[in-house]
C-alpha cells in the first residue's frame, strides 16, 4: 500500500514557476513509477509527466522543454518543476504510483488528492 500527498499548488502569474512535491509513504517507493496527471474543468484527466524506476522520463509534448519531472528515493518523494507557466496549464494536479513501466494511461494503482495550480494572464 502507497499512500502519497501532493504539495506546492497556488497561483501564478502566466510567466511564472512553480514546484509541486508528492511525498510517498512506505519502503516501496524506489520501485515504482510515477506520474504527474492533471486534470482542468470539463476534461480528461491527463499524464502530464512520468519517471520509472529506473529515471526513465515522459514528458507531454505540450510541457517538453517547461517542466521537468524527478525523485529522490532517499526522501520517498517526486517534485515536477514548472516553469514559464500558461493559462492553459491550469488544473488540478495528481501524483500517481504504479508497479511496472510508464504508461500513459489513467490506469496507476495509487492517487493522491490533488492540488491546485492556477496560472493567471
Amino acid at each position: 500500500q502507497v499512500q502519497l500527498v501532493e504539495s506546492g499548488g497556488g497561483l501564478v502569474q502566466a510567466g511564472g514557476s512553480l514546484r509541486l512535491s508528492c511525498a510517498a509513504s512506505g519502503r516501496t517507493f524506489s520501485s515504482y513509477t510515477m506520474g504527474w496527471f492533471r486534470q482542468a474543468p470539463g476534461k480528461e484527466r491527463e499524464l502530464v509527466a512520468a519517471i520509472s524506476a529506473g529515471g526513465t522520463t515522459y514528458y507531454r509534448d505540450s510541457v517538453k522543454g517547461r517542466f521537468t519531472i524527478s525523485r529522490d528515493n532517499a526522501k520517498n518523494t517526486m517534485y515536477l518543476q514548472m516553469n514559464s507557466l500558461k493559462p492553459e496549464d491550469t488544473a488540478v494536479y495528481y501524483c500517481a504510483a504504479k508497479a511496472g513501466s510508464i504508461t500513459l494511461s489513467v490506469f496507476y494503482d495509487y492517487w493522491g488528492q490533488g492540488t491546485q495550480v492556477t496560472v493567471s494572464s
